[in-house]
């Protein structure tokens, strides 16, 4: 992980962009805390092409509206996640992260899942009990690449992608197979299914980087979907690579 153990800012990211036909990008909190928020956002107002920020706010906490009130005028936060992924599934259930969620929903917010596979089932739950609000998943919520196994999040990711407001983000693939070897042909599977259950008007691109360079430099993973989707139609790959994102975060 030492690749990981270094600062990563947006001049870093912007060398990237040009050469890989990027013109604008979403930054995805990494820490809970409202400190992290706060200069994400200070971020994208000093670089243009960051087009958006994906935040993070305490959802449990009783005075969540007067707290995420001070961003009202913020056009550049697009919404919020938490790191379910080191949370049990049962705490996303609970009645005040729900409560918290259908606030920011009704504030026109949208949520990133987060997840490992033995989360999706309970994701399934709590997306069922707010229709009104936006999800993404984030990396597939982080299939079993590396063992080759579909078993489980196969069926449990096709059951969360029968609610219409639900999204999945063609990242973190991978950092999930093995780090030194993967083979292209190792995520097929897995971007097969997805697409099945999602469609081409629910995906989006994600690069995670840099956590994506603990196994592929940024371009390595955009051209992983990209070379996926090329022989989907030029209106199916645009949506993909562009659209779908800009109207999930509202940067249309």
């Amino acid at each position: 992980m030492s690749i990981l153990k270094q600062h990563y800012l947006p001049y870093q990211l912007e060398k990237l962009l040009l050469p890989s036909n990027v013109m604008g990008t979403i930054a995805v909190q990494a820490e809970q805390s409202a400190a992290e928020t706060d200069f994400l956002l200070e971020l994208a107002h000093q670089h243009p092409f960051i087009k958006g920020v994906v935040g993070w706010i305490d959802l449990c906490q009783p005075d969540l509206t007067d707290c995420f009130s001070k961003y009202a005028n913020e056009k550049k936060l697009k919404g919020f996640r938490h790191i379910l992924q080191s949370e049990s599934p049962d705490f996303m259930l609970q009645k005040a992260f729900i409560d918290g969620l259908r606030l920011i929903g009704n504030a026109g917010y949208t949520f990133d899942l987060l997840l490992y596979p033995q989360h999706i089932a309970a994701a399934t739950k709590l997306v069922s009990q707010l229709p009104h609000l936006n999800f993404v998943v984030d990396h597939l919520a982080k299939p079993h690449i590396r063992e080759g196994i579909m078993a489980g999040w196969q069926e449990d990711i096709a059951a969360l992608a029968i609610y219409p407001n639900v999204y999945c983000k063609l990242s973190g693939l991978v950092t999930e197979a093995n780090w030194k070897s993967w083979k292209y042909d190792d995520l097929l599977p897995y971007l097969d299914h997805i697409v099945n259950c999602f469609g081409t008007s629910r995906l989006m691109v994600g690069s995670d980087w840099p956590v994506c360079l603990l196994a592929a430099s940024y371009d390595d993973c955009l051209d992983v979907v990209r070379k996926y989707i090329r022989t989907f139609t030029d209106a199916e790959q645009l949506e993909i690579v562009q659209g779908n994102a800009a109207r999930f975060y509202r940067v249309c």
